[in-house]
């Protein structure tokens, strides 16, 4: 099938904008909690939706007072945290455009974004954060106002806001219609300068409007909630967002994922958005405990059966009774332990940034908690595409985005088109005309769709590697199931003008101690001084033949360099939304990949 879409679920409303929602949940539903924050004790502490639009419109009123006139760009440096989601609202009530920062990024980042979009004021999070604005406020002549979170930013600007009335807000806050830009979001830039995708109001209505109602159950308001743990400064993060806001249902943040499972367990959310990464860690890390705790056997036989269970869901008659009998016994044993890591309230995840993994879909479907893989752009507004949860076909990245269409180019690039598409790139019309043609937006991806119209990616255009031998090689497909290994933090396929494929691999830390002890290794050795152990490479290589087995002989890796660390936002090695930057990963280890062909 070469186009295939779908009808639209959500009408755009033509002369709104985004804050018309935050006054309709407060008219239409004053008392219910959509918002969720930490208070000092750790707790979490409701916020209605009465509440919500006061604070939000508080903090516009100082926007307003400071000088912030409509159309002013404001960016927001700042990890994933209640006062981000707050801002962002006050910044358009105020008539602002948002201009998110990763607070990761580097000054040279820094200045480039705040430069190139024009921003006139700031908002940042920490001391470090206004340090760098600082060392760079003579190369930013526009930028006017800076203001952190934690020296009170949000107080400062209610005492500075006192002056100005409601109607001043509400004037201001009605002044943006659909097609006017909402925000600025640059892209992580794998290669070359970020480039500002300017992202409307239209935008973020046709993509959430319709995520919402074509999986309406997952957003029942007042009965669920959503734990948002990815960046906000990724378009993924925003969708979160504005989807909760729109629906809506109860949102929580959390700056970072190193004490997930206890902010599941805490929050308990119905709905998990995140990323391949996340849910590799959930499996990897039950599994590591089950063996710790001598029931290693007993989880691999869960998982199997889990995965078994999965596949049988889609074949004809479904699970014989035997498997239902075995599925029964392990929800007992197992499935119903992994729920409780997760929350123990939620059956739905949504996955994107990254292919999942076919087994580790079935897996989590077996155990009940399926995770609906779904496929953007930050030029898409987030998801173009994504699995119905009531249809779910495992291993494709589902159907279009209803009100969109997907078509498949003669040359295999996936096309987008759709409410949901941005209309260009910030001060940048050649980039911009390279990307759009007649309205059609070029993703770069390399992808198919099934008789149904589901939708699965196969690699990308420029990364595909194309051997001496002539085999064109999508590295995405066997990178994915080697870096599902829990030994596995990042792998690189190259092979690119060379006989054959190889791959370079990177050793998660945070298993790595684990499996050192369970294998006589000293504690605290390191990935450097294990590189060449004979243990550790025969580990990998399982990770490789499991990897090898979801493709041909010609494009299996036939040969792998451990490195001795991992890749980071910190090494210049993967972006803040954690893609691989190729090109500076084949540059910086040309030696290791040029060690891979000798001899």
């Amino acid at each position: 099938m070469r186009e295939f879409s779908l009808p639209a679920l959500y009408e755009v409303p033509s002369d709104g904008n985004l804050t018309d929602l935050i006054r309709r949940n407060a008219a239409q539903h004053p008392d219910t909690a959509v918002m969720s924050r930490k208070a000092a004790d750790g707790r979490w502490q409701d916020v209605t939706a009465t509440e919500f639009l006061a604070e939000v419109r508080a903090a516009a009123k100082g926007l307003i007072a400071a000088g912030i006139r409509p159309g002013d760009r404001v960016a927001l440096i700042s990890r994933t945290r209640y006062e981000w989601v707050l801002f962002d609202f006050a910044i358009w009530s105020a008539g602002g455009v948002t201009v998110p920062v990763y607070e990761t990024s580097s000054p040279e980042q820094v200045q480039w974004i705040l430069g190139d979009s024009g921003a006139v004021a700031v908002i940042v999070e920490s001391p470090a954060h206004s340090a760098t604005v600082a060392s760079l406020r003579d190369r930013l002549p526009e930028l006017r106002e800076v203001w952190e979170i934690e020296q009170g930013a949000l107080d400062t600007l209610k005492a500075a806001g006192a002056g100005i009335t409601d109607e001043e807000v509400e004037e201001r806050s009605s002044l943006a219609n659909a097609d006017d830009p909402a925000t600025i979001v640059y892209t992580s830039g794998t290669t070359g300068r970020p480039k500002g995708c300017v992202l409307t109001h239209r935008n973020f209505f046709a993509e959430c409007g319709n995520v919402v109602e074509r999986l309406r159950p997952l957003f029942r308001t007042g009965e669920c909630s959503v734990l948002l743990f990815l960046p906000a400064a990724h378009v993924f993060g925003r969708l979160v967002e504005v989807a909760a806001v729109l629906a809506p249902i109860r949102l929580g943040c959390v700056p970072d994922i190193k004490n997930l499972t206890d902010e599941l367990q805490s929050f308990r959310p119905t709905l998990i958005l995140g990323v391949p990464r996340v849910f590799e860690k959930v499996y990897n890390s039950a599994r590591a405990k089950a063996q710790a705790d001598g029931k290693g056997k007993i989880f691999d036989a869960a998982a199997e059966t889990a995965i078994a269970y999965s596949r049988a869901l889609d074949a004809p008659g479904g699970p014989s009774f035997g498997l239902k009998l075995k599925h029964k016994l392990f929800s007992k044993l197992v499935y119903s332990k992994l729920h409780a890591v997760l929350g123990g309230r939620g059956e739905y995840a949504i996955s994107g940034g990254a292919p999942l993994g076919e087994r580790l879909g079935h897996f989590f479907r077996g155990i009940g908690f399926t995770v609906l893989e779904g496929y953007g752009l930050t030029e898409s507004c987030a998801a173009t595409a994504f699995n119905p949860w009531d249809k779910t076909k495992i291993g494709t990245v589902g159907q279009p985005l209803p009100g969109s269409v997907v078509r498949i180019a003669d040359d295999g690039e996936v096309l987008l088109h759709g409410e949901h598409i941005f209309n260009g790139y910030w001060q940048n019309e050649t980039a911009t005309a390279e990307a759009l043609t007649d309205g059609w937006f070029h993703t770069g991806d390399v992808g198919t769709l099934d008789e149904d119209g589901y939708l699965a990616i196969t690699g990308r255009k420029k990364e595909l590697i194309v051997t001496a031998g002539g085999k064109n090689v999508a590295p995405a497909v066997i990178e994915d199931r080697i870096r599902a290994h829990a030994l596995v933090a990042e792998c690189m396929v190259v092979g690119d003008a060379r006989p054959f494929v190889a791959a370079l691999v990177t050793i998660d830390e945070e298993f790595l101690g684990r499996w050192a002890a369970e294998n006589g290794k000293p504690a605290g050795i390191t990935a450097a001084e294990l590189r060449e152990d004979a243990d550790l490479i025969a580990a990998v290589q399982k990770a490789v033949d499991d990897g090898n087995a979801a493709v041909s002989k010609a494009e299996s890796v036939r040969k792998f360099r451990i490195l001795p660390s991992q890749f980071t936002e910190e090494s210049g090695h993967i972006t803040p939304s954690l893609k691989l930057k190729r090109n500076v990963v084949a540059k910086d280890f040309a030696d290791e990949i040029d060690a891979l062909y000798r001899g």
